[in-house]
């Protein structure tokens, strides 16, 4: 069974173990109901909702999809099928739409924003998405013009304090990653002072990630990477503390990347409805 259909089984059985007490009590009928958007934002989710209606035999007819700007009042899918099917997907279905549009929707404003001051500038998500979201939260930066960053930690080696702590040095965690790492893999590098920014660019780290400095430090340490010829050699990327009212000041540098966890663990969501619109079926 693929994972998606694995995680909408969890899902629903989540919120109804026992079945949905309340709809049992109404007759089944055969019913158009509408998902109505009632806040503006930039829509993400949908690819979802159409596995969740695929999974459980109701039709959808969307009509505004992922990385279309939606209003307040604007119907964005049509549902036909049973009442107490509808009913029971009803919030998981919101719940989703609303999260990765907010994701979505912050994404997009944190890209807007940065790149007023730095065209070239990339928005990255991080890591940091609830377990089992991962995918979707991704895809809905993805749809906000983000960049997803690592999916995993398979993706590629990110070398933190605490892996420098274990083997003795930024250098020598480096050499052990080269000699490990197939020519597909890149090498990052976190740091936190302008000189272990130079050490992983003097060890051949691929990126440097300027974890929780401020941007006069950030500033130092590309000063001093371009005074000894490193500048070229590596993405630099910033990260850690970074928000919606700061993020002018870190674009305004010559990095490549800002990556945030705002977009993935703080977005405001997009509120949306259900409603019944038609009994087309006793």
């Amino acid at each position: 069974m693929p994972i998606e259909e694995m995680l909408i089984d969890y899902w629903i059985l989540e919120d109804a173990p026992h079945g949905d007490l309340t709809a049992c009590i109404i007759p089944s009928k055969f019913v158009r109901a509408h998902i109505i958007a009632k806040q503006n934002g930039l829509l993400a989710g949908m690819f979802i909702i159409r596995k969740i209606c695929d999974r459980f035999g109701v039709r959808i007819n969307v009509l505004r999809d992922d990385g279309e700007e939606i209003s307040a009042g604007d119907v964005v899918a049509e549902l036909l099928g049973n009442s107490h099917t509808i009913l029971l997907i009803e919030r998981t279905m919101l719940n989703i739409l609303m999260y990765l549009s907010g994701v979505a929707t912050t994404t997009k404003r944190f890209v807007e924003k940065a790149r007023k001051v730095n065209p070239k500038i990339r928005i990255a998500a991080t890591r940091k998405t609830m377990p089992g979201l991962r995918w979707a939260t991704k895809e809905a930066v993805r749809i906000g013009g983000g960049d997803t960053h690592r999916y995993s930690l398979s993706d590629c080696y990110l070398i933190k304090d605490n892996h420098i702590r274990v083997v003795g040095s930024t250098r020598k965690a480096i050499k052990l990653a080269r000699e490990k790492a197939s020519f597909t893999k890149l090498i990052e590098v976190e740091v936190r002072t302008v000189e272990e920014a130079i050490e992983a660019a003097l060890a051949g780290a691929n990126i440097i990630m300027f974890d929780n400095m401020s941007p006069t430090d950030i500033e130092r340490a590309i000063e001093e990477l371009k005074r000894r010829g490193l500048r070229n050699r590596v993405l630099l990327e910033a990260s850690g503390g970074i928000t919606m009212e700061n993020v002018e000041n870190y674009a305004r540098l010559d990095i490549d990347i800002i990556s945030t966890s705002v977009i993935t663990l703080n977005p405001k969501p997009v509120d949306m409805s259900l409603k019944i619109v038609q009994i087309v079926e006793e």
